[in-house]
C-alpha cells in the first residue's frame, strides 16, 4: 500500500446528509457530500491553528453519479478519523486539543449553536479589529469600534450582533463620523465599507526586465520617418532610448522608461494609437534621469510630447505614464499608500521635491486640465505654473506640446514655455487675472461705472448708487429716512428700470404700497384731509400701480412672530436677485433683526461680522443695499443732524459701510419751513461718484414726493462742509 504524507481532512459544516466522498488531492483529502443542489462554490479555513489558512474549494455534486475518485465511505476508517467527522479539519499523526470553554456561553449548550463554527467567526472578527470573545450569540453587544476607536470619548459606539447558530455577525458604529459597518459568515469572506483596516498589504516585487528579455531593437527606418513627419528627430529618440518591438504581424514602438540608464517599464504604441504596458512594473515619469538635478521640471501627459520638449530646447521635462483621468475627483486627497492612481509621483517624489518650479504642460482638453489640478494639488499649487495653448483657429486651441511643434515650430513651442503662467490658488490672484474686467471699466462699457444718478440734481454731486455697495441710511425719529429711501428706488426704477427686494418690518403691506403708490402716480392715495385738493389717483392709475408694484418690487417679511434673522433675509434676497433680478435690497431697519449672538460676542463683533456678510452679498450679486440704523437715544439733543458714530450699536456702522447718509429735518417753524430735508452724505469711500456734503430737498406730503429746491445758502439746494 502506497503510503501518502501527513494530510488533513475538511469537512463541510453545512450538510445534513449522511454520505460523504472523500476527493483525494495532491495535498489534502477533501471530505464532501451529496446534494441535489446545483454545482456551488464556498471557502472553508482550517481551523488547525498551524494551518496557513489556504482557501480550499468545495464541491457539491447534483447526484450520485459514479466518480473515479471515490472513495469508501467514512465507516471504513479508523474510530479517530469517525469521531472527528463533523469537525473543520484533522492531522492523522497529531491529535487536535479540544476547544476550552468559552467564557460566559454557559447558555450555548440550550441554543442550536456550533461552537466551532462560533470559534472560527470569532477569529474572522479578531483579525479585523473586533474582539467578540465574550459577545453571545443571538445578542447586540457594545463595544470600541476598531475604526474610530470611540472617538475622544472613547465610546462603545459599535454595535455587534452574532447570530443564533454563531455563523454570521453584523456590525455597526453609531458614530457619525465614522459610520463603519459590515458583516461577515464563519465561511465566507468579510464584507465591510472598511475591509482594508488592518490588513498587511502584500509588497508585490516588481519585475526585472532588460531589452533582451523584452525582445527589444533600434528603431526601422519606417519608424524613424513616422517620427520625424511629428519633428521628432533621431538624435532625440537615440537619447531617450526609444525603440520597437515585433508583437504578432506588426511592429510597435517601445517608450523605455529607465531610473540611473536601467530600465523599469515599457509602453508600448502601435499604429491605431493603442498604448499598453509591461504588468508587475514599478510606475515612474518617462524620463525621469532627465530632472534628476533640475529646478524647473516640465510635465506633460503624454511621450511625444516629452520628445516634442527636447526639440524645443527643454531637456527637464517628464510624462505620466497613465495619461488623464476624466475628471477632478471630489474626494479629499488620499494617502501615499492609498493613492494608487498616482503612484508614480510618489515614486519619484524625491526628484520633483528639489523642484522649486513645476510647470504643467498637460493637454488643453477637460481631462488634460483635471491631471493639472491633480499633479498640482499633490505637489503644491504654490510652485506650479500652467502653459496656455496657442490658438489654431477662432474656436480652437492646440492641444499640446507636439502639435504647436508640428504646425508651428519649436520657436513657438519655446515661447509658450516661458510664457507660462502661476497655477491659479484659491483667493490670490494677480491684476492680470482682472485686466479685462479692467479695461470695460476704463471704457465705461460695465455699466454703471460712475454710478446712477439719484434723481435730484442737488444731491447727484455727493452721491451716486454704484451696483454692490453698502450705504447706511440713520436719522432721529421720524425725520423720513424710509419715505427717502422709498422716493430714491422710485428715481432709480423710472429711470434706469431697476427693481427692488424691501425687508421693511415697521410698514404695513398696504400702507408701504401707498407711499410708493403715491410717488409713481404723484397722487394721494385717498380723498381725505392730507391731500388737500389735490385729486386722488383714479381707479385705472391704482390698477396701473398695482401692475407696477407687482413687477417692480420683491417682499422679505417673516409672517410669524418670530423676528428675522441676517442670514434668513440674505438668503431670500439672493433668491430674489436670481429669480426677479433685483438690483437693490432695503433692509429697514436695524433694530427689527434678530441679533442673538453668542455669549463670548461683543456686540461690536457680531455688528461687523454682520456688515461683512451684508457686504459680501452686496459685491456678490452687484445689488445695492440700503442698511437703515436708528442712532442711540441723544439726551442733550438740541436739534441738529446726528453722526454716523451715533447710530446703536456699533462704529463698525460707519467703518464698514461704503456711503454713509443721515436723512435730517427741521422740527421747529420759526428755525425755517418743516416741509425741508437735509440729506447729510457723511461718508463716500469711492470719491468717483460723490463726496461728502449736504443738499436740501423739498417734501410734498401729498403725494410724499422728494424735490430739488433753490435756497440762498447754496446752488441747486446744495451746501458743501
Amino acid at each position: 500500500m502506497l503510503l501518502l504524507p501527513q494530510r488533513k481532512l475538511l469537512f463541510s459544516p453545512h450538510s445534513n446528509s449522511t454520505r460523504r466522498i472523500i476527493f483525494m488531492g495532491s495535498k489534502n483529502f477533501l471530505l464532501l457530500k451529496f446534494s441535489p443542489t446545483p454545482v456551488t462554490h464556498a471557502h472553508i479555513h482550517s481551523l488547525d491553528s498551524r494551518s496557513c489558512y489556504s482557501q480550499i474549494h468545495f464541491f457539491r455534486s447534483r447526484s450520485n453519479r459514479k466518480n473515479p475518485l471515490l472513495f469508501p465511505s467514512p465507516k471504513h476508517f479508523s474510530p479517530i478519523y469517525q469521531q472527528r467527522s463533523s469537525g473543520y479539519s484533522f492531522t492523522p499523526s497529531a491529535a487536535i486539543p479540544i476547544p476550552r470553554p468559552i467564557a460566559g456561553v454557559e447558555t450555548l449548550e440550550k441554543q442550536s449553536v456550533d461552537k466551532k463554527q462560533l470559534k472560527l467567526l470569532r477569529q474572522k472578527l479578531q483579525e479585523i479589529g473586533i474582539d467578540g470573545t465574550d459577545c453571545l450569540p443571538g445578542q447586540y453587544n457594545g463595544l470600541v469600534c476598531p475604526s474610530c476607536k470611540g472617538g475622544d470619548s472613547q465610546e462603545k459606539s459599535l454595535s455587534l450582533h452574532i447570530t443564533d447558530d454563531g455563523g454570521a455577525a453584523v456590525w455597526t458604529c453609531f458614530r457619525a463620523k465614522c459610520g463603519w459597518k459590515g458583516t461577515t459568515r464563519a465561511f465566507a469572506d468579510v464584507k465591510s465599507t472598511y475591509a482594508k483596516m488592518n490588513t498587511t498589504q502584500k509588497v508585490k516585487q516588481p519585475r526585472v526586465i532588460t531589452e533582451e528579455s523584452l525582445g527589444l531593437e533600434p528603431l526601422c527606418n519606417e519608424l524613424l520617418a513616422y517620427f520625424a513627419e511629428r519633428m521628432i528627430s533621431g538624435e532625440t529618440l537615440r537619447r531617450n532610448y526609444v525603440m520597437q518591438k515585433r508583437t504578432g504581424n506588426q511592429i510597435v514602438i517601445a517608450f523605455t522608461y529607465r531610473r540611473n540608464k536601467e530600465l523599469i517599464s515599457c509602453k508600448y504604441r502601435d499604429i491605431t494609437k493603442k498604448f499598453w504596458q509591461e504588468a508587475n512594473t514599478e510606475k515612474i515619469f518617462y524620463g525621469l534621469d532627465d530632472i534628476k538635478e533640475a529646478s524647473d521640471v516640465i510635465i506633460v501627459e503624454g511621450e511625444m510630447d516629452k520628445l516634442a520638449m527636447e526639440e524645443a530646447g527643454f531637456k527637464n521635462c517628464v510624462s505620466v505614464p497613465d495619461g488623464a483621468p476624466p475628471k477632478v475627483s471630489n474626494k479629499s486627497l488620499a494617502s501615499e499608500e492609498e493613492d494608487t492612481k498616482y503612484t508614480y509621483l510618489w515614486n519619484c517624489k524625491d526628484y520633483t521635491a528639489k523642484a522649486s518650479r513645476i510647470i504643467l504642460a498637460t493637454d488643453g482638453d477637460p481631462p488634460g486640465q483635471a491631471l493639472a489640478e491633480e499633479l498640482a494639488r499633490r505637489l503644491g499649487r504654490e510652485r506650479c505654473w500652467r502653459v496656455k495653448w496657442p490658438k489654431k483657429n477662432d474656436t480652437e486651441s492646440f492641444k499640446d506640446a507636439n502639435e504647436v511643434l508640428m504646425y508651428m515650430g519649436p520657436d513657438a513651442l519655446r515661447g509658450v514655455i516661458e510664457n507660462a503662467e502661476l497655477y491659479p490658488i484659491k483667493g490670490l490672484f494677480n491684476f492680470k487675472d482682472y485686466f479685462d474686467e479692467i479695461n470695460d471699466y476704463y471704457h465705461q462699457t460695465l455699466g454703471f461705472e460712475l454710478g446712477v444718478s439719484t434723481g435730484w440734481t442737488s444731491l447727484n454731486d455727493l452721491y451716486n448708487v454704484v451696483p454692490g455697495e453698502l450705504t447706511i441710511v440713520t436719522g432721529v425719529p421720524n425725520s423720513g429716512k424710509s419715505e427717502w429711501i422709498d422716493a430714491l428706488l422710485c428715481n432709480l426704477n423710472h429711470s434706469v428700470g431697476w427693481k427692488f427686494a424691501l425687508c421693511s418690518m415697521e410698514n404695513k403691506v398696504r400702507e408701504h404700497a401707498r407711499k410708493l403708490l403715491e410717488k409713481h402716480i404723484k397722487k394721494p392715495f385717498f380723498d381725505v384731509r392730507y391731500g388737500e385738493s389735490v385729486e386722488r389717483m383714479s381707479t385705472k392709475e391704482f390698477e396701473r400701480g398695482k401692475k407696477w408694484l407687482g413687477d417692480s418690487f420683491s417682499l422679505i417679511r417673516c409672517e410669524n412672530d418670530c423676528l428675522p434673522s441676517i442670514t434668513w433675509v440674505l438668503d431670500l434676497a439672493r433668491i430674489a436677485v436670481l429669480r426677479h433680478g433685483v438690483n437693490g435690497l432695503v433692509i429697514d431697519p436695524y433694530n427689527e433683526i434678530d441679533h442673538q449672538r453668542p455669549p463670548s460676542q461683543t456686540e461690536t463683533e457680531y455688528v461687523s461680522q454682520m456688515l461683512t456678510k451684508i457686504k459680501r452679498f452686496a459685491q456678490h450679486h452687484s445689488c445695492h443695499v440700503w442698511f437703515v440704523a436708528h442712532p442711540r437715544q441723544l439726551q442733550n439733543w438740541v436739534g441738529s443732524p446726528p453722526n454716523l458714530y451715533d447710530i446703536s450699536g456699533s462704529a463698525h456702522f460707519i467703518n464698514k459701510c461704503d456711503n454713509g447718509i443721515v436723512i435730517h429735518r427741521n422740527r421747529d417753524p420759526e428755525a425755517g419751513p418743516v416741509d425741508i430735508v437735509q440729506v447729510c452724505v457723511r461718508k463716500v469711500r469711492n470719491k468717483v461718484v460723490g463726496t461728502i456734503g449736504d443738499a436740501y430737498l423739498s417734501y410734498n406730503r401729498v403725494t410724499g414726493e422728494y424735490m430739488d429746491i433753490n435756497n440762498t445758502s447754496g446752488q441747486n439746494g446744495k451746501r458743501q462742509f
